[in-house]
């Protein structure tokens, strides 16, 4: 396993892409071992340490305002694609999983039930939520509600199992596609560069810091559990943690006050 490895690396193999897939394959032999099938995992321990996660880079509230203004200028099909991944947090592969029949703008609610993935960054398939708890329901703001009115404009009829976000001939964009254009349109509107999936943790963000709680966060972004979103966005829960206290000591100290004023002689 050892020699696998540093092969793959000599071949130019990525450490994060290989090291997900020792993780998954020692999964599996792990699940052999359990059931009876492996005397032991071959796979344990890993053969390469973890690799450190790169620098997150999310964009201030102002950039992001003025990247969604640019490109409702420069590319208005993009710009609606990234106003509802910025709008609701969602994954890039469940916004252009998207379908119509899952979008309800009376209601304000969408359903996501269908997420696309790429296969060897080549062929598009639409496979079923790997939790239930994906299949919950997610909110749409007004922006993001007009965003969705924009692309129903453009495409008309719309016809049943449609998708929202696609080609002109009905097909799945290729999830590259999305990423290249957001670097391209991120550089004409002079903001830094991003990944898409950084458009998720800039939806986590801006609520995080304007004060909503935290478990209102974790549901909107439909995690597992409230502890992912803990450990995701740890720096921004301990400004929240400072926050918090700094607010028992003024509402103490406030009371305080209100004692002693109301001692005082009429």
């Amino acid at each position: 396993m050892v020699d696998f490895a540093h092969a793959q690396i000599a071949h130019g193999r990525g450490r994060v892409t290989l090291y997900r897939c020792l993780a998954t394959l020692s999964s599996a032999l792990g699940d052999a071992v359990r059931q009876d099938r492996l005397p032991h995992n071959p796979a344990r321990p890993s053969v390469l340490p973890r690799p450190a996660s790169p620098e997150r880079r999310i964009w201030t509230a102002d950039e992001a305002a003025r990247f969604l203004r640019y490109c409702h200028q420069a590319d208005p099909f993009l710009a609606d694609l990234f106003e509802v991944l910025i709008g609701t947090g969602m994954r890039k592969g469940k916004v252009l999983g998207l379908h119509w029949d899952d979008v309800h703008l009376d209601q304000h609610i969408l359903y996501v039930r269908y997420p696309l993935s790429a296969i060897d960054n080549a062929r598009t398939v639409l496979t079923a939520p790997k939790t239930s708890s994906i299949k919950n329901w997610g909110a749409i703001s007004p922006r993001v509600a007009t965003a969705f009115r924009h692309r129903a404009a453009a495409q008309g009829p719309i016809p049943p199992g449609a998708l929202v976000f696609c080609k002109p001939d009905g097909q799945p964009l290729r999830p590259q596609r999305v990423l290249d254009r957001l670097r391209h349109l991120s550089a004409e509107a002079g903001v830094p560069t991003i990944r898409v999936h950084d458009l998720r943790h800039l939806a986590a963000t801006l609520p995080i810091t304007a004060g909503v709680p935290l478990v209102t966060v974790s549901k909107t972004l439909r995690h597992g559990t409230l502890s992912t979103t803990a450990n995701i966005y740890d720096h921004l829960t301990r400004q929240a943690a400072h926050d918090a206290v700094d607010t028992i000591a003024a509402i103490l100290s406030a009371a305080d006050k209100n004692a002693v004023r109301s001692h005082w002689p009429r």
